[in-house]
C-alpha cells in the first residue's frame, strides 16, 4: 500500500479526508462519516476550528462538565471541566462540597514570575563576558521597548535578565536567564519575541565591542526560548478543618482517618512510584480546568512534574500536617496561564468557561485551577484510604462498559440495579450483560 504523499497540506479539506479514508480504511464510506459526523454544522464555527491547527479533518469532542460547589476564599464558584475519565468530575464536586461546609479552599499567589532563556555559545574569558555584560544589560530593555510598552502599561513586562555561566555543563556555554510578568496574557509569544530581540541586541554589542578579540567577537546564538519551568510563578491552594469533622459516617473514626490520610501523603513524598499516581491524580482537576479554559495543559503538566522533582527525588505535590487537633491539607504549584489571549478570545466554550468563572484574572484562575487539583486529590485518598478506589471509580465507569457493548435501555436499567450493591469488574458486567441477553 502506497502510503507517502507529496503536498498533502496544500490538498482541500475533502481532498485530504478521500486520500486519508482510501489508503488506509477497508471502508472509506464508513470512515468518511464518521469525521463527517463530528463536523459543526455552523459552517462559520467549523471553519473556525479547522484552522486552528494545520491539516485538520474534523473535531474531536471531550465531554465538558461543570463541579458546582466551590467555595474559595468565601467566592463560590462552578469550575468547568473538560476530561474523557469517569468519576473525575463527581469526585472534584463531592469533595468541594465537603469543604465549602468546612470554610471552602484558602487559595493565595506566590509569585507570578515567569522565564526565558538565550543558550549562546561564547568562546572566551568568562570576566570579560560578564563586564562586557554588565556595561549592556540596559540597552536589552531599551531594544525591547517597543514590544514591552503595552505589557507595561498594564503593569507587566521584563522584571530581570541574568548572565548564567553553563560551562562547567558544556564547554562556552551561557544564558541570557530573563524573568517576566505577563499579567493576564499567558504570554508565550511576548517572552519569546522578547527573547530573540535580546539574542540579536548580544550579537550585534558583541560584534561591535572593543574589548572582544576576533573570536570572542563571533558569540553563537544557539536558541531562545521560554520555560515552562516555571518555579516562582506559584499558588498555594489549602484546606482544613479540625479532626472530628473529618467523618460524615459513624462507621469511620475521623482521627484514625485523619491519620491514616497523613501517612498516605507521607508515603506519597518519599515513595516516587506511589508519588507518580498520587500526582496524576492531581493533574486529573488541573487539567481538566486548564483545557475547558482554553490553556496549555501539556505546559502545565511539564512544569509541575518538573517542580515535583525540584528536591532531588520526585515527591508529592500535596502535603498534610496536624496540630493542635486541626487537620490541614494543601499543595503548591507552579502555574502559568492566561486569561486573555490565544484561544481564550477565539473558542466559544471557552469564553462560555471564561464568564461561568466570573471572567476571572490569570491570577484568580491559577487560584481557581489549584483549588480543582487539590479537591480531586483529597477526593481520591478519601477513597483510598477507606472504600478503595475501585468502587466509586466503577460505578462511573459502569455506563462506559454497556455503551462498549451497546446495551439497550432496558438492558442498561437492569445492569445498574444488579450492581448496585455488587462488586463491580469489566468482565463481571459483561457475563451479567450475557445473562440476562440470553
Amino acid at each position: 500500500m502506497q502510503q507517502n504523499v507529496k503536498g498533502f497540506s496544500k490538498l482541500s479539506k475533502e481532498e485530504k479526508i478521500n486520500w486519508i479514508t482510501t489508503t488506509y480504511f477497508s471502508n472509506p464510506k464508513e470512515a468518511k462519516e464518521i469525521l463527517l459526523n463530528y463536523w459543526n454544522s455552523d459552517e462559520s464555527l467549523q471553519k473556525l476550528h479547522d484552522e486552528f491547527i494545520e491539516n485538520t479533518l474534523t473535531n474531536f469532542y471531550l465531554p465538558y462538565g461543570v463541579a458546582p460547589n466551590f467555595i474559595i476564599n468565601g467566592k463560590s464558584y462552578t469550575i468547568p471541566m473538560a476530561i474523557e475519565e469517569s468519576s473525575v468530575v463527581a469526585a472534584a464536586s463531592k469533595a468541594a462540597k465537603f469543604w465549602g461546609e468546612r470554610g471552602g479552599f484558602k487559595t493565595t499567589i506566590i509569585n507570578t514570575e515567569k522565564i526565558g532563556q538565550v543558550h549562546f555559545l561564547f568562546n572566551g574569558s568568562a570576566e570579560k563576558l560578564i563586564a562586557f555584560f554588565n556595561q549592556i544589560k540596559p540597552q536589552f530593555f531599551i531594544d525591547t521597548d517597543e514590544v514591552t510598552k503595552n505589557m507595561q502599561k498594564r503593569g507587566g513586562g521584563i522584571l530581570d535578565i541574568e548572565l548564567r555561566n553553563k560551562t562547567a555543563e558544556i564547554a562556552n556555554y551561557f544564558q541570557l536567564h530573563a524573568t517576566f510578568n505577563t499579567k493576564d496574557s499567558m504570554g508565550a509569544n511576548f517572552i519569546n519575541t522578547c527573547l530573540e530581540q535580546f539574542a540579536k541586541t548580544l550579537e550585534t554589542q558583541a560584534n561591535d565591542f572593543d574589548g572582544f578579540s576576533s573570536e570572542e567577537k563571533n558569540v553563537q546564538i544557539i536558541m531562545s526560548i521560554l520555560s515552562n519551568y516555571v518555579p516562582n510563578c506559584l499558588v498555594r491552594a489549602e484546606v482544613s478543618c479540625p479532626m472530628e469533622q473529618l467523618s460524615e459516617s459513624e462507621a469511620i473514626d475521623a482521627h484514625e482517618f485523619a491519620q491514616k490520610f497523613a501517612t498516605a501523603v507521607k508515603i506519597a513524598e518519599i515513595e516516587p512510584y506511589r508519588a507518580v499516581t498520587h500526582n496524576k491524580g492531581i493533574m486529573n482537576g488541573i487539567d481538566a480546568v486548564v483545557i475547558a479554559t482554553g490553556n496549555d495543559f501539556r505546559a502545565v503538566e511539564a512544569g509541575i512534574h518538573a517542580y515535583a522533582s525540584k528536591s532531588g527525588h520526585y515527591s508529592s505535590l500535596s502535603h498534610v500536617k496536624i496540630e493542635n487537633g486541626i487537620f490541614t491539607f494543601w499543595l503548591e504549584v507552579p502555574l502559568a496561564l492566561g486569561t486573555v489571549g490565544g484561544l481564550t478570545s477565539l473558542h466559544p466554550l471557552v469564553k462560555f468557561s471564561m464568564e461561568l468563572l466570573g471572567n476571572p484574572s490569570a491570577e484568580e484562575l491559577m487560584q481557581i485551577v489549584a483549588a480543582a487539583g487539590l479537591s480531586q486529590n483529597f477526593a481520591a485518598l478519601r477513597s483510598l484510604t477507606t472504600t478503595g478506589i475501585q468502587q466509586g471509580h466503577m460505578k462511573m465507569h459502569l455506563m462506559n462498559i454497556l455503551n462498549q457493548h451497546q446495551a439497550t435501555k432496558e438492558e442498561k436499567q437492569q445492569v445498574l440495579d444488579y450492581f448496585k450493591e455488587t462488586t463491580i469488574s469489566h468482565s463481571l458486567v459483561v457475563d451479567y450483560l450475557e445473562k440476562i441477553r440470553k
